[in-house]
């Protein structure tokens, strides 16, 4: 089969490989119509090559057709259409039972001392063969795929993989209080969902700041208080209380992660991460701080005392420093975390009979396969007005 594989630094390929086949009477292996590109997909693209070996086939948001099921799986047979979370969870242990599907003690990677494996996702996360391909295997057929109704496109439930539940996720922990304000800090695939949530979930006071006009100007078309950064970079704390009652945004979503503008001591720590080998540079990222934590700090600054700032855009710095007596000060609250998508589904899937998120037309780019290459350099640079690719391996 045709898959997109990791070969470097700003390398991806797609290559042929074997076709994955069912291991344990469990597993499932689907037929991928669609599977998108991810903000985090960047950070193997950049900087985690450390955890991450040649040939690794990458992606974490596919959807498609069962083709095979193991003996022992009853919820679904050849035919069914599926939905597979980012998460490798049983839905059985004891996290998973409490909704903690990104924690799944039975996916766990000991070794590194982390929480549930991922699809497509390095070592530090399981090294499980993602899903930017024709064939996926999944294991735990009957608890971990996400059956969906024939018929409408693709679009109306791909994003039930990641986008979904993680902007549902990052908009729960924000916990806006009734009346109260939400600010987002990057208005990518994530940040951009997160506003559409918060305002179907009632919040009327939205602000996104970003820097791409096109994003900005999408986050605009629907209703979003949308800041360019590049207009307010010296009076954005000002211009910010401005429209939050003189006191700062109730909540804030980070939505941008390790790789923010504005942070030269952190890009510099990647710069240098990326001239060591890997083993050497594997070692420091995890004992080290090597985050750009510029968005961080913003939302830190931001934020109304007393306020809560949620982080939905991925770390990998082991020792980042945090201003704790700020934090402290402020007495803001701070919540993160891998989204749990099992947790969140019942509440999504009703929405995505009348689409008031408006996943339909959520895509600014649908691509072959064989383009993938193309547009992860095109997604890395911003360009092209892509802010959410989806690549379909039938095309």
């Amino acid at each position: 089969m045709r898959a997109v594989t990791w070969h470097g630094k700003r390398d991806v390929r797609v290559d042929n490989v074997p076709d994955p086949t069912i291991q344990e009477p469990t597993d499932v292996v689907v037929r991928v119509t669609s599977t998108g590109i991810c903000g985090s997909d960047l950070h193997l693209y950049e900087v985690l090559g450390p955890f991450l070996d040649e040939g690794d086939i990458l992606g974490h948001e596919p959807m498609g057709v069962v083709e095979e099921v193991g003996s022992e799986v009853n919820a679904l047979a050849p035919g069914d259409r599926v939905v597979i979370p980012f998460n490798v969870s049983c839905g059985t242990c004891w996290m998973c039972v409490r909704g903690l599907h990104s924690q799944c003690e039975t996916t766990q990677v000991h070794a590194h001392g982390k929480g549930a494996s991922l699809f497509g996702y390095t070592k530090l996360y399981g090294q499980v063969p993602g899903g930017q391909a024709e064939y996926l295997r999944v294991p735990f057929g009957d608890t971990l795929p996400i059956k969906v109704p024939d018929g409408p496109p693709d679009d109306r439930f791909v994003y039930l993989s990641d986008v979904l539940p993680t902007s549902w996720q990052a908009v729960e922990y924000a916990a806006v209080p009734p009346g109260g304000s939400l600010l987002v800090l990057g208005l990518g695939p994530i940040g951009d969902m997160s506003a559409r949530v918060a305002q179907h979930r009632g919040v009327e006071n939205v602000i996104g700041i970003d820097l791409v006009p096109e994003r900005l100007e999408r986050a605009r078309a629907h209703g979003v208080t949308a800041i360019d950064l590049s207009e307010h970079g010296r009076d954005l704390v000002d211009h910010v209380r401005g429209l939050t009652d003189g006191r700062g945004p109730d909540s804030v979503i980070d939505a941008v992660g390790m790789e923010a503008h504005g942070s030269p001591v952190g890009k510099l720590a990647q710069q240098l991460t990326g001239l060591l080998p890997d083993a050497l540079a594997a070692k420091l990222m995890e004992t080290a701080g090597a985050d750009r934590l510029n968005a961080l700090y913003s939302a830190i600054e931001l934020v109304r005392r007393g306020g809560t700032i949620s982080l939905s855009g991925v770390y990998g710095g082991m020792v980042d420093p945090l201003p704790m007596l700020t934090l402290f000060d402020k007495q803001i609250q701070l919540r993160m975390g891998q989204a749990n998508v099992h947790r969140w589904v019942p509440e999504i899937l009703p929405l995505l009979v009348d689409d008031p998120l408006g996943v339909d037309d959520f895509a600014t780019h649908r691509l072959p396969l064989d383009a993938a290459p193309e547009a992860y350099a095109t997604f890395q640079a911003k360009k092209d007005g892509m802010v959410k690719t989806l690549l379909q391996p039938a095309m």
